[in-house]
C-alpha cells in the first residue's frame, strides 16, 4: 500500500521517538514519519517550514512544553496528538482539538484507535476543501426542513444542532436555521462524520470544539456554552483518550 499520509514526531529524548517511529510504521503502513525533533526551538522551526497531516507531541521538554510551543502556531493545520508522561496537562492539550491524549508507556491499543481517529478526521477535512462542483451534493449537504421549504446546508460549516421545543436549530458558521424535524432525523444524518450527540438536546461537530470544562461544559468556537451529560462524559472523553 502506497504511504499517503505524513508524520512528524517531537519529543526530547531519542530513544522515544524512534520507539513510536517503529510503532507507527508497524501499524500504519500508509503513513511515513518525515521528520523528528528533538527540542522545541528546532521543532519550531521545522513545522513553519514543512507541512504534515499528522503530528505526535511530547508535553514536557526543557525550555517550553508541547503545548506553550504549539501557541506559537496557530495556523498550524495538522492533527495532533499528545504522548506524555503526565496526566495533569490533558484539560490544556484538549484546547487543540487533540485526536488523542497517550500516556507513556504508549499501548499499541490506544495508539491504533487515537491514529485512526486521526485519518478520519484528514479524510474529512481533505473532502470538505474539495471544490464544490466535484463534490458528490449527498455527502457534502443535507436538507432542513423549515415551514417555507428546505434549506440546504453543507455538513463541515454546521457548529452545533439544538433541540428546541419539537424542532432542530442548526447553527452554522454562516446562519442558523430552525427546522421542524427533531433532532434525532438529524443524528441519523451526521452518522459516521465528527459529530457527538453530548446531551439529549445537543449534537456538536467535534471540529469546532475550543475548549473543555470539568464541570462537564464545552466551550465552541463561537464561544457557546454546551453541557455535556453525566451519561455521555465517559463516552466523550475517550474520543480524546482523557480521563478527568
Amino acid at each position: 500500500m502506497p504511504n499517503n499520509y505524513s508524520c512528524i514526531i517531537i519529543d526530547d529524548e531519542q530513544d522515544a521517538c524512534d520507539l513510536l517511529k517503529n510503532r507507527i510504521s508497524d501499524l500504519f503502513k500508509q503513513i511515513t514519519v518525515t521528520a523528528t525533533y528533538l527540542g522545541w526551538a528546532e521543532a519550531l522551526q521545522g513545522l513553519r517550514e514543512n507541512k504534515a497531516d499528522l503530528l505526535f507531541v511530547d508535553i514536557s521538554m526543557p525550555g517550553k512544553t508541547g503545548i506553550d510551543m504549539l501557541h506559537l502556531l496557530p495556523q498550524l493545520d495538522c492533527e495532533i496528538i499528545f504522548v506524555t508522561a503526565h496526566e495533569e496537562y490533558a484539560l490544556d492539550a484538549f484546547a487543540f482539538s487533540t485526536s488523542g491524549y497517550i500516556l507513556k508507556p504508549v499501548k499499541d491499543n490506544l495508539l491504533a484507535k487515537s491514529v485512526n481517529k486521526a485519518l478520519e478526521r484528514i479524510e474529512y477535512k481533505h473532502r470538505s476543501k474539495q471544490p464544490k462542483e466535484t463534490r458528490p451534493l449527498l455527502n457534502d449537504k443535507i436538507g432542513v426542513p423549515g415551514n417555507t421549504g428546505i434549506d440546504y446546508v453543507t455538513v463541515s460549516e454546521i457548529m452545533y444542532l439544538e433541540s428546541v421545543n419539537k424542532c432542530t436549530r442548526i447553527v452554522t458558521t454562516r446562519a442558523d436555521y430552525l427546522s421542524s424535524f427533531q433532532i434525532g432525523k438529524f443524528k441519523d444524518h451526521v452518522s459516521g462524520l465528527p459529530f457527538f450527540q453530548v446531551h439529549r438536546s445537543y449534537i456538536i461537530n467535534l471540529n469546532f470544539i475550543q475548549s473543555y470544562k470539568s464541570a462537564g461544559i464545552v466551550i465552541m468556537t463561537n464561544k457557546m456554552e454546551i453541557p455535556v451529560s453525566r451519561a455521555e462524559r465517559t463516552e466523550f472523553l475517550k474520543i480524546f483518550n482523557s480521563e478527568f
